[in-house]
């Protein structure tokens, strides 16, 4: 089964697709706009799940997030990898495509983390290669995300916002913001949220994400385990009157909650945008 045309996500609330919620997706399909999933997940000929991504595609817009292309390495681009991607785009035809401005790999090792970069010209010039790469083999636009960090790079030289923004401008791509992980990195760091977000460029901005953190300490960890919370919700609304509305997604992806709690937190986000819409310019 092909499916062409991808159909357009409105600036609404959507939800991560995970296994554990198939079933019930399925039986009693969710009020929300659209759905996101890792396209690693469909890289197999057939299965459940890619008769099951089949079937919601059919009622659902959707966009899908990468986690394995390790763009800030500098291992090359892994072409098998890249040739299932396209496979699996030109087979669903997703609104969006997405991965991480990050690496995880090594000498061709994977790490199973999204680690940041050195925020330096010789990453920017070695991330935007291969982002030019990636696009053309795709044939499509991608977007990027801004990661968490853990640790910071004594060798960066260029502020994170003013580095993504480079690379909007250099590879035409766009970005796709997690205000979770500027709050956590804003926390972690005793860094000013607004002061990042000032510096992405708005039109840039076509996707956002929101997710719940654990407190480890001193230290917020992005777990994506919990409901969001009212700092990032609060950050949220700035962000929206900022840059306007935008797809949003509700990324939940450990100690999963009932369907009915996701479909919540979209409903949350649907009247903050709803506001925003109402809201004179």
């Amino acid at each position: 089964m092909t499916l062409h045309c991808p159909a357009p996500i409105p600036a609404r609330a959507g939800i991560g697709l995970r296994s554990y919620h198939f079933r019930e997706i399925m039986e009693s399909p969710p009020p929300v706009a659209w759905m996101e999933t890792h396209p690693e997940n469909y890289f197999g000929e057939g299965g459940t799940a890619l008769r099951t991504l089949e079937r919601i595609r059919v009622d659902y817009p959707l966009s899908f997030h990468g986690v394995g292309l390790s763009l800030g390495s500098t291992d090359s681009i892994d072409s098998t990898h890249l040739r299932k991607l396209k496979e699996v785009f030109d087979r669903f035809q997703p609104t969006f495509v997405s991965e991480h401005l990050s690496w995880s790999s090594v000498d061709g090792r994977f790490l199973n983390d999204l680690l940041p970069l050195p925020y330096t010209e010789e990453s920017l010039n070695l991330v935007c290669a291969k982002i030019d790469e990636t696009q053309t083999e795709l044939q499509r636009s991608m977007l990027i995300e801004n990661v968490t960090q853990y640790l910071t790079w004594p060798d960066s030289t260029i502020p994170e916002a003013e580095f993504m923004a480079e690379v909007v401008r250099r590879t035409g791509c766009g970005i796709l913001l997690d205000l979770n992980n500027v709050y956590v990195n804003a926390v972690n760091f005793h860094l000013d949220p607004v002061r990042f977000l000032n510096a992405i460029p708005s039109e840039a901005v076509q996707e956002i994400h929101l997710a719940g953190f654990d407190r480890v300490g001193r230290w917020l960890v992005d777990t994506h385990g919990q409901a969001v919370y009212p700092e990032v919700w609060s950050l949220y609304e700035w962000a929206l009157h900022h840059f306007g509305p935008r797809p949003t997604l509700i990324e939940w992806d450990t100690n999963l909650p009932p369907l009915a709690e996701l479909v919540e937190q979209a409903s949350q986000a649907d009247a903050m945008l709803g506001a925003c819409y109402a809201t004179p310019a």
